[in-house]
């Protein structure tokens, strides 16, 4: 997709529709880690239905954290702490997701909710409440307050080439993780406790996830911004297609 020379556009999933005006919304702290990391970020609101121009336009796809996904989706009754699920956002991520795996040109990021709406995309499930029973390693702080613990990920993974290391330490505010994998889904890195911490889908050249949140970090020093240029390093390879040419303002002569 991505021309030689333009930089990459790379789609973020927004929260939403919430409130009383229905309105959409996102960290922007996500967009600053894609732009940092040289891409063009643009927002993507939850819309009645996937339009197929989406994939003509952007060259990589962030599916970003945000709210709870409805427990029903993997056939399981609601936890009393799930909250913030969204039928709307729950809805066209699906689809997008589901397109984007069959598109092998778009790089895609999951992204804590990100990283779980895959899992469940592909037939796996979610745990639905981890305080339940954490064994030591804390996910999340009160008030969802970011935590900070260490993850290890697994030799010879694109984590490894992309990190080049293979233990740091991450920032993450999630209550909910990874059960039983989804189809086609590897588990490549875990926390202290063995939860799963980012996954990598085998039948895509680009499609990975990780459960904690790099955007948080991209700025702080860590090497977390690594993962932003790896994703827009990979958009920028995408199949070329013709510049976009945004027609002049015709002069009144006035």
């Amino acid at each position: 997709m991505s021309q030689k020379g333009r930089a990459p556009i790379i789609g973020i999933t927004t929260y939403g529709p919430f409130g009383a005006m229905q309105g959409f919304g996102l960290p922007r702290t996500y967009v600053d880690a894609i732009a940092r990391a040289g891409g063009v970020p643009i927002l993507l609101p939850s819309t009645e239905a996937v339009q197929p121009e989406v994939f003509d336009l952007l060259d990589g796809l962030v599916l970003a954290g945000g709210g709870d996904l409805e427990p029903a989706l993997y056939s399981t009754e609601r936890h009393e702490a799930v909250y913030g699920v969204s039928p709307e956002r729950d809805r066209f991520e699906f689809e997008l997701a589901r397109r984007a795996l069959e598109t092998p040109e778009l790089a895609v990021l999951g992204i804590c909710r990100g990283m779980q709406l895959l899992n469940v995309l592909l037939g796996g499930d979610l745990d639905q409440h981890l305080p339940d029973h954490e064994d030591g390693v804390q996910h999340r702080l009160a008030e969802g307050k970011p935590a900070h613990h260490d993850v290890r990920l697994d030799g010879g993974t694109v984590f490894e080439e992309i990190y080049g290391a293979l233990e740091f330490k991450v920032s993450s505010r999630h209550h909910q993780g990874v059960r039983h994998l989804g189809e086609k889904l590897e588990a490549v890195a875990s926390a202290p406790d063995a939860l799963v911490e980012a996954l990598v889908f085998t039948d895509h050249p680009f499609a990975i996830a990780v459960q904690w949140h790099p955007e948080s970090q991209h700025d702080d020093g860590s090497s977390q911004h690594l993962l932003f240029e790896a994703l827009v390093a990979r958009a920028r390879r995408s199949r070329p297609r013709p510049a976009r040419r945004i027609p002049r303002a015709r002069s009144t002569g006035r």
